[in-house]
């Protein structure tokens, strides 16, 4: 049982999370620069349309968040967290090296970490998945 509380921290954390970057990117809220902003920046990297590119990234960090969150289709959520982090290893961090203090690929690999091994073992007993 102690483990289902464990997944369940995960989870939220890794869900709440990812959630509010989508809403950065959607809404501009907590820091973010909402689509203008985002898809201005996306178009500085060579991603065009840079709107609907920080749509589909916003849209996508939003929903992987949720249902990683939620425990609900657990394996799609990870697959959005894990594919939109992919992107950002390609796109922005991968020529920075490892640590996150030059800018690197720590952060994202680490939550590709956490959703490869949610979804391996399951979102635990406390998840929409295991409710449903």
């Amino acid at each position: 049982m102690l483990a289902d509380y464990g997944l369940l921290i995960i989870r939220l954390v890794i869900g709440l999370t990812m959630m509010g970057h989508g809403a950065q990117k959607l809404f501009g809220w907590f820091g973010g620069y909402g689509i203008k902003g985002t898809g201005g920046w996306f178009e500085s990297i060579g991603m065009r349309p840079g709107p609907l590119m920080a749509l589909m990234a916003g849209l996508t960090e939003l929903a992987g968040g949720l249902l990683f969150g939620l425990g609900f289709l657990t394996w799609l959520g990870a697959a959005f967290i894990i594919g939109t982090m992919l992107v950002a290893i390609v796109k922005v961090h991968g020529a920075n090296g490892y640590w996150v203090t030059s800018n690197g690929i720590e952060y994202n690999v680490m939550l590709i970490a956490a959703a490869i091994g949610v979804a391996l073992i399951g979102a635990g007993s406390l998840s929409l998945d295991a409710l449903l």
